[in-house]
């Protein structure tokens, strides 16, 4: 035993050096980490030499030339093994997984080569002068010569029939093992042996891990915690390509519970999470895996400052850049926040239907917000913010949460920064996912079940949707059963409030008299209100004029017809009801459509080569192709949507 030194960047938060000393307990580390300075108790590691020559894939079955030697000293024996008597036979090898057999057991293959009888495996390089690439399998009775078309291929059998003789050998070793002293020696004895095989196939890291995880799961309560962190320190580096099984996810999450303060956890445990959340695609397969991930936060949040470092976490699975360059990491995120959110109020009522007194509320407060604030950075990244609200929509937490004001007043931030976003497709998340269904925005409406906030978040999310996109009749319909909240924020001179009142008034949304008159007063109550309801009323004024100047209510203009036709037309009569324009088989181009825009006191919002769009809901022109350019034009006075 002695003392190593690891110097390991854990994340960008806490970089440092780590001394890593052998003799200490759980008591001194806790100490060691409030000091920064971080001690564990770890057994000596010789540094572990990856393989750098030529590659092999592994052999499971090919064709080679064999012949058998026996070593009995006589002298027929003698003349029969001799190089000009010597007898090759084609065979078809296949190295199972036991022993060595040819498909056609006839002549030297008739009996199969067990790998316990091999006692040696090497190669004869003295031939390769005479083009003979030859590999000598020392067995008890003789030697199996193996002839192999060149030295490559030779070079593969060689490292084929040693991994196999490995991995017969570790099996044997480790699950005849009683101390577990012994068992952890062959335990990295075996991964650095995987580690230095030139063959590459995925049972060079499947194996030790479905091995290493088989034994955990007989021996693990017989193994201290100085050997569970060797075995842990010994499977890192296959991890590094690899998820752990089912079985080591497990074990990890054990050492997390037990030691969260271990610089195992940070040093080893990080790189293995950050690519479990990189390349998981379902943690449904994988339930132990997610638990693990779950296990490893909460130990982050364990240390000095918990949060700023789990905080941290996310940032550094994002990455610098503006957006993340893996499109697994969010919804991984997510659903370890829900799920482990989901836990926390099912051990709160497992507690409670107990009556276990003796529970931990700050312990659990701060496991909760730790997920919570977790989202508040994931809301954070322009990138994320759209997944982010679209996995939110359907409002995937229990309903004891929802019911807790301490969870829905610590994610108000995170609501508050997708209500912030302009983009369309974000804050549209807001609202219910499908029609009859609540959303955020009806969650956090005053008077509900999470707003204690006087209808703050609720106004900004409000001014949000209508600036944008819901200034419709349809929307407007949707939300007139607030409309008591709605007027509560008129009359503290919310903008967008009072904004949703005008559209009300305008597109007739509510239909009483006495709602109406009581919406017109809370208008007048501000001075905002004031101006915005004259504008209105203003409005109204001047389409009424033009309605009631009279005319057809649909025109088809004649074949042929030019733009300067159309100018003519429209300048010469009333036209205050004209609702369809037909320009069938005329010449007229997309430049009437200013003439349209301006004869109806419209402002366009959206301009394009088929489609005009006003935002004051009072016209909508939609332009389809003719052989020029346009063919028709539809105008039709909107009441609403």
């Amino acid at each position: 035993m002695a003392t190593t030194t690891v110097s390991t960047v854990v994340d960008s938060t806490v970089q440092q050096h780590i001394p890593i000393t052998e003799n200490n307990n759980n008591s001194n580390r806790s100490k060691a980490m409030s000091q920064v300075t971080v001690t564990v108790q770890q057994p000596t590691m010789t540094k572990t030499h990856i393989q750098t020559g030529p590659k092999h894939k592994l052999i499971i079955e090919a064709d080679v030339q064999v012949c058998r030697l026996n070593h009995t000293r006589t002298i027929v024996s003698k003349i029969m093994n001799s190089r000009y008597l010597r007898r090759w036979e084609s065979h078809k090898i296949m190295l199972e997984h036991n022993e060595m057999k040819s498909t056609t057991p006839t002549g030297f293959m008739d009996l199969a080569v067990p790998y316990s009888s091999i006692e040696d495996v090497h190669i004869v390089s003295r031939w390769d002068a005479g083009q003979k690439f030859c590999l000598r399998i020392t067995i008890s009775d003789g030697s199996v010569l193996l002839q192999a078309n060149n030295a490559y291929i030779r070079d593969q059998w060689l490292h084929s029939i040693q991994w196999k003789r490995h991995i017969f050998r570790s099996e044997r070793l480790l699950k005849n093992a009683r101390r577990p002293e012994i068992l952890v020696k062959e335990i990295k004895n075996m991964i650095d042996i995987s580690l230095m095989t030139p063959i590459q196939d995925p049972s060079v890291y499947r194996f030790p891990l479905d091995l290493v995880s088989d034994l955990l799961q007989q021996n693990d309560e017989f193994l201290s915690t100085e050997l569970q962190e060797s075995i842990i320190v010994a499977l890192t580096p296959l991890l590094e390509k690899n998820h752990p099984t089912q079985e080591i996810c497990e074990f990890f999450s054990k050492h997390c519970r037990h030691s969260p303060r271990s610089t195992l956890v940070i040093e080893l445990f990080t790189p293995v999470v950050h690519r479990i959340l990189k390349h998981n695609t379902d943690f449904g397969k994988y339930p132990r895996m997610r638990t693990f991930v779950q296990e490893y936060i909460q130990a982050l949040n364990c240390q000095n400052d918990g949060v700023r470092v789990v905080r941290a976490l996310v940032k550094s699975m994002h990455g610098p850049g503006s957006s993340c360059p893996h499109p697994r990491v969010l919804p991984n995120l997510v659903a370890v926040c829900l799920a482990a959110i989901y836990s926390c109020y099912e051990d709160r009522k497992h507690s409670t239907h107990n009556n276990d007194n003796n529970s931990d509320n700050i312990e659990w407060e701060n496991k909760l917000l730790c997920y919570v604030s977790m989202m508040e950075v994931m809301s954070e990244f322009d990138d994320w913010r759209y997944v982010l609200g679209s996995l939110l929509q359907p409002i995937p937490f229990p309903d004891d949460a929802i019911a807790d004001s301490l969870f829905t007043s610590r994610m108000k931030m995170t609501i508050r920064n997708v209500s912030a976003d302009e983009t369309c497709g974000v804050h549209q998340t807001l609202l219910g996912i499908r029609e009859g269904k609540e959303g955020w925005f009806h969650l956090y409406c005053p008077g509900g079940i999470a707003c204690d906030d006087d209808g703050q978040l609720w106004g900004l999310m409000l001014n949000t949707l209508m600036k944008c996109c819901c200034k419709r009749k349809k929307f407007l319909l949707s939300i007139s059963k607030m409309i008591g909240p709605i007027m509560l924020l008129a009359l503290r001179d919310n903008v967008a409030a009072i904004e949703v009142l005008c559209a009300m008034l305008e597109l007739e949304v509510v239909e009483g008299h006495d709602m109406k008159m009581q919406m017109i007063t809370t208008l007048q109550s501000t001075c905002e209100g004031k101006r915005m309801y004259a504008q209105l009323c203003e409005k109204q004024i001047a389409i009424k004029e033009i309605q009631q100047k009279g005319g057809p209510k649909k025109l088809t203009l004649p074949s042929k017809s030019t733009d300067l036709d159309l100018t003519r037309l429209l300048s010469s009569g009333s036209f205050g009801n004209l609702e369809c324009l037909s320009l069938a088989f005329t010449q007229v181009t997309s430049a009437c459509a200013g003439d349209l825009i301006n004869y109806h006191h419209c402002v366009i919002s959206t301009y394009g080569p088929h489609s005009l769009e006003t935002r004051d809901c009072r016209l909508f022109l939609n332009i389809c192709r003719n052989s020029r350019y346009s063919t028709y034009v539809r105008l039709q006075l909107q009441t609403g949507d």
